[in-house]
């Protein structure tokens, strides 16, 4: 029986050497991926516990390389943090196992700089590394940036030294203080650290470069606009300031010169008249001659007031509307009842919409005064729905506003004088039963605040016949 035991065990001692065999190879295989294209250990001249040193070094792949591979791989005893181009790329602190870095995504042709922030707790310190690059278009040569005494050395207060592109006067070289195997890390290693790929980093657009520069450019040409658009601005209120004194100047010549030739006109006009008979032909003309002095005079009044830059203003305009009414109905017998709001504002009214506004009830005036017949006339002036509104109304005998000869009776002309100034003309008329018209132009915009007016709604069949909602004052 012990022969055969002795051949049973044969096969058995023959697995397990084959299997130690293995395990031998795969170990070696293993030691050698983690400690392929590694340099020395390299340190600080000195080295004591609790020391940060601060590795840097440069190197330049060819422009025109391809790059099919690039692995770096590192370890510290006992801690540290690698940069590449001023980017953090890892971090570790295990100096018994390597780390391996993918870093073929990130090189490009060029200038780089590869950085190492080391720590040593306590004892022996030490950095080992190496970066290998294949190059695939360059007859498949390699790269190898390996631990070595070439590395520098920057100073523990030195800031940003991970991104300087040049080695600084100040900074020394590293020393290599052993080799792979040497005590006391001939057990070493004990494990290796894949780290997934790296990718470039993706900058979102407002990040990058060219659209940082661009939104400087846009910034720098708006202020530069509104620097410009500031001098226009001051140069048209100077200008505008110019021409207000000037029309207040051409008034004031207007009303003076003008205004006391044509009083003295009119005088000896009135002088000469009264040297002939009643029934002079010479009389007749004296006193054509005085009427037409009297309308220039009058004429000449409403262009010194539409000149006059110190009555711009709203109330300015109601004040002289209404004064201008009383007169010209007094002429003709037809009594004026004025309404006008109390609180008319004093903001300006530009010269382009009192002057067309007032002409245009100038026209209703004129209107009324030879072809209603009435006995008595309405002005209203008020604010509705931020709008002035001048009303125009006589108790006449009316006419058909579609049957109307637009040319006779201004209609046309008030309607185009109002659409130049971006207002409205309405006229509502019944035959027998008056005339109204309404006028409505939108005001400045003021500093002050505006209450709005609460009024009626317009009925056309009661309005004529009922005004007793209006304040009336006889003029």
């Amino acid at each position: 029986m012990r022969p055969a035991i002795q051949w049973l065990r044969l096969p058995v001692l023959l697995f397990f050497l084959a299997r130690l065999t293995v395990h031998a190879q795969g170990n070696t295989n293993w030691v050698y991926e983690a400690t392929n294209h590694l340099g020395q250990w390299i340190w600080d001249t000195n080295t004591t516990d609790k020391q940060t040193c601060l590795f840097w070094k440069s190197f330049r792949i060819p422009p025109a390389a391809k790059i099919s591979s690039a692995t770096l791989r590192i370890t510290v005893d006992n801690a540290y943090t690698v940069y590449l181009d001023g980017q953090e790329i890892g971090r570790g602190g295990d100096w018994r196992s390597v780390t391996k870095y993918d870093l073929m995504a990130v090189l490009k042709p060029g200038r780089h700089v590869l950085a190492v922030e080391a720590f040593n707790d306590r004892l022996q310190a030490g950095l080992i590394l190496g970066l290998h690059i294949h190059l695939a278009n360059e007859g498949s040569s390699t790269m190898d940036i390996l631990s070595d005494n070439t590395w520098w050395l920057a100073p523990a207060t030195q800031r940003d030294w991970y991104g300087r592109k040049v080695a600084q006067p100040d900074w020394y070289h590293a020393v290599v203080i052993g080799t792979i195997g040497q005590p006391p890390w001939q057990s070493w290693p004990y494990g290796i650290t894949t780290v997934p790929p790296l990718r470039p980093v993706a900058l979102p657009f407002w990040q990058r470069g060219w659209f940082q520069l661009m939104l400087v450019a846009v910034c720098l040409l708006v202020v530069l606009f509104c620097l410009w658009l500031m001098t226009q601005l001051a140069a048209q209120s100077k200008a505008q300031a110019f021409l207000q004194l000037e029309r207040v100047r051409i008034a004031r010549d207007i009303h003076d010169d003008l205004g006391a030739q044509l009083t003295q006109l009119l005088l000896l006009g009135e002088v000469a008249r009264r040297e002939y008979p009643e029934n002079s032909p010479v009389r007749k003309q004296f006193t054509q001659i005085c009427d037409r002095a009297r309308e220039l005079a009058q004429a000449m009044d409403e262009v010194v007031w539409a000149v006059n830059a110190r009555r711009d203003t709203v109330r300015d305009f109601a004040s002289y509307v209404c004064k201008y009414a009383q007169l010209f109905m007094a002429a003709a017998n037809i009594r004026c009842r004025l309404d006008v709001e109390a609180e008319i504002p004093s903001t300006l009214f530009d010269l382009p919409v009192r002057r067309n506004l007032f002409l245009a009830v100038k026209e209703a005036l004129s209107n009324a005064a030879k072809h209603s017949e009435a006995g008595e006339l309405f002005l209203r002036i008020f604010r509705r729905h931020h709008q002035l509104c001048v009303v125009v109304e006589d108790r006449g005998r009316g006419f058909e506003p579609s049957k109307a000869n637009g040319d006779r009776n201004g209609l046309v002309n008030m309607a185009q004088r109002l659409a130049a100034i971006g207002g409205s003309c309405e006229v509502f008329s019944l035959p027998g039963e008056g005339c109204r018209i309404t006028f409505s132009v939108p005001l400045p915009h003021g500093k002050r605040r505006w209450f709005k007016r609460a009024i009626l709604p317009f009925d056309p069949q009661n309005e004529l016949k009922n005004s007793s909602h209006f304040s009336r004052r006889t003029a």
